[in-house]
């Protein structure tokens, strides 16, 4: 991109860091969906690609975008935001000792405990509240790995990413950061110690719920780096050209979306924290948050679309709220457009630590004050 000064963050989304489609200067780049690449008469490969696993010409602006908005040396998308999750733990070596939060997405305690013992690693579970145990866990022997996500899902508890990067450093460790919920918008780990930020970037990097990918995006190129790159080569959990398509797409209007998702969150959790069937709401933007002054250093420009609460009556005065919306959509995930309400543990596993009279909502661009009165309603109407 040529430019007189450094760009900000939300041009260089917006303009897709001023690529341009080389042969005909259109402003979006075409849709890359070859698997392999011609050779010329001389068997030689005019750019140096030969099959889409490890060289889709698709994969270049969206780990170049998603690099760039983390402030990292190089990044990579997956195929979805648990192979990017996995790809870690896969390049590790038998015997490793890696920390992990529980009480997060569950996909990553969840591998770990069912597969973990099988591929040689050690794992040791902390829960995404308790920081004080986390910094002792890392402390108590050398550890190959960190894992936590912040702020985290759904209970949205905070972590201190510097004060975790240097107790993993000491222990001889990689730290990595599922930052999907802040987003770059919000947070970037790199700036506080993170090594490796992580994405699911079916969420807030596409936005539009109709992407399934992943990614990480490192701040130094290590052999550890290049080991899950060898990784992603081995195993092949690529995404395709049109997804690559796609979440180049999404990412360009990245700033407009999270900002406005972040402020109508803000509002709705206000809406939420004041109502009667409301026992507590958890959201880092709020003062009543325990951890709310760390948020703020941490963050910038907000706090985020994703919400959590906890309503009267347990699960069923959880699931009536839920019934009982008639704008805000049923349904899993988080990030898009839309908002989405769900009462989590209904699709947790069995010993999933997620309460059950928590609803997690994610908050999307709509009106705010449309999506307040349908909440209001139903929670009204729950229970009576």
């Amino acid at each position: 991109m040529k430019k007189n000064a450094p760009l900000a963050p939300e041009t260089l989304a917006a303009q897709g860091l001023g690529w341009e489609d080389d042969e005909t200067g259109a402003v979006i780049r075409p849709v890359h969906v070859s698997t392999t690449f011609a050779r010329d008469e001389n068997y030689e490969l005019p750019d140096g690609r030969t099959y889409i696993r490890d060289a889709s010409p698709a994969l270049d602006q969206a780990e170049s975008m998603i690099a760039a908005l983390e402030g990292a040396e190089d990044a990579m998308v997956f195929s979805s935001g648990l192979a990017a999750c996995m790809a870690p733990f896969h390049a590790l070596q038998p015997g490793d000792r890696v920390v992990v939060q529980s009480g997060i997405y569950f996909g990553v305690p969840t591998w770990l405990a069912e597969f973990g013992n099988a591929h040689g690693l050690k794992p040791v579970f902390v829960p995404s509240g308790d920081e004080a145990a986390l910094l002792a866990a890392i402390a108590e022997a050398p550890t190959a790995l960190v894992w936590i996500e912040n702020p985290s899902n759904p209970d949205l508890h905070v972590t201190d990413i510097a004060a975790v990067a240097d107790a993993t450093h000491k222990a001889g460790g990689v730290l990595c950061i599922d930052s999907t919920t802040a987003t770059p918008v919000h947070c970037k780990p790199i700036e506080f110690g993170a090594d490796i930020v992580v994405h699911s970037a079916t969420k807030y990097l596409n936005g539009h719920s109709d992407v399934l990918a992943g990614a990480l995006a490192v701040r130094d190129k290590t052999d550890f780096w290049e080991r899950i790159r060898k990784h992603r080569y081995l195993t092949g959990p690529q995404p395709g050209g049109f997804d690559l398509f796609l979440l180049v797409r999404g990412m360009r209007t990245l700033f407009v979306r999270v900002e406005r998702q972040s402020a109508n969150a803000m509002k709705i959790a206000e809406f939420l924290e004041a109502h009667p069937k409301v026992t507590r709401v958890n959201y880092p933007g709020l003062t009543s948050h325990p951890r709310h002054d760390l948020a703020a250093r941490q963050m910038r420009d907000g706090f985020g679309g994703l919400l959590s609460f906890h309503v009267a009556g347990g699960a069923p005065g959880a699931l009536a709220v839920a019934k009982r919306v008639q704008v805000i959509k049923r349904a899993t995930s988080l990030g898009g457009v839309e908002t989405l309400i769900e009462h989590r543990r209904s699709v947790e596993p069995p010993d999933s630590p997620v309460a059950d009279d928590l609803l997690r909502l994610s908050v999307g661009i709509e009106n705010a004050d449309d999506l307040i009165l349908d909440l209001k309603q139903a929670l009204d109407a729950a229970g009576s």
